[in-house]
């Protein structure tokens, strides 16, 4: 049973921030990092399976934006390393949530550094750039906004709404300081800041391929194959109707169920087995007990 356990965690942690290296979440003793373990964030983001399928949601969200979708066109490797694109942002997200403070002062550094050289032309002509502080907004916004509703679905969907305005709110402090203006601190902010920003989605031949990449990455391990296939989908499912629907995106009859109850089935099982996530880690660096399998902290 102990082998299986780790064979599973060192699955689970392959495929985030935490094979990247570069962040030790363990050292130095005592540091709380940028937000500590009372916050909101913390429980939002300790769980590897509502993060894995908040990611994959966000990123078809992202990729609606033209200038967005730009950026990552021009200026990464995407089409030959998907996964390695999944566990950069895993491990900004996680760095910047768990890690000790100038670990995640270095992590939101670098990534400013890398938006100074990302600009260029859309596909419709228009000029762009990373540093656009109203293009950080969206992408931060599409990020978070995945990241709580897979949360709410998959481990704790009565958090508060006052906990939700709480999680907008600190999560915010990350995009501003990476130079996004007018960030929502709040549920109702988010919700009003998306529904402004529709009419510049756009799908096109590029968005699509991005998808198709998307689901056509391979998987690390043939073991690891249909655990990805199902995140994916879950990915889809989470979803708004309006933006699926504009992705050209598919859901079959009685797919909605299959996939919920495929990710509810083994998500107990993810988190029985992983005992060593950036968050227990933090947890251990400030003298705290990790928290038990199936609580609302617990995750890589």
């Amino acid at each position: 049973m102990e082998w299986a356990r780790q064979r599973i965690e060192r699955e689970v942690i392959g495929l985030t921030g935490l094979s990247l290296k570069g962040v030790d979440f363990e050292a130095p003793k005592g540091d709380p990092g940028l937000f500590g373990p009372q916050a909101v964030c913390w429980r939002v983001h300790g769980d590897f399976t509502s993060m894995m399928v908040g990611g994959i949601s966000a990123l078809m969200l992202q990729m609606l934006h033209p200038a967005a979708l730009a950026g990552v066109w021009d200026h990464s490797n995407f089409r030959e390393d998907m996964l390695g694109r999944l566990r950069r942002t895993g491990q900004f997200i996680a760095g910047t949530t768990f890690g000790p403070r100038q670990d995640a002062e270095g992590l939101i550094a670098r990534v400013k550094a890398i938006h100074d050289q990302v600009s260029g032309v859309t596909a419709y002509g228009v000029p762009y750039s990373a540093n656009d502080p109203h293009l950080l907004t969206w992408v931060h916004i599409a990020e978070v906004w995945n990241f709580l509703q897979a949360h709410l679905r998959y481990l704790n969907p009565h958090l508060s709404l006052q906990d939700q305005d709480t999680y907008f709110a600190e999560t915010a402090t990350i995009a501003e300081r990476l130079g996004a203006e007018n960030v929502p601190h709040s549920k109702a902010e988010a919700v009003a800041f998306i529904e402004a920003i529709r009419p510049e989605l756009r799908f096109d031949d590029r968005t699509g391929e991005v998808l198709s990449v998307l689901f056509g990455a391979p998987a690390p391990r043939a073991i690891v194959k249909p655990f990805g296939r199902l995140m994916t989908r879950a990915g889809v499912d989470l979803l708004p109707d309006w933006a699926r629907q504009q992705l050209e995106l598919r859901q079959l009859p009685g797919e909605k169920l299959l996939v919920r109850t495929g990710v509810n089935c083994i998500a107990p099982l993810l988190r029985w087995a992983v005992r060593n996530g950036s968050s227990h880690r933090a947890h251990r660096r400030l003298g705290l007990t990790p928290p038990k399998a199936g609580t609302t902290t617990q995750g890589p």
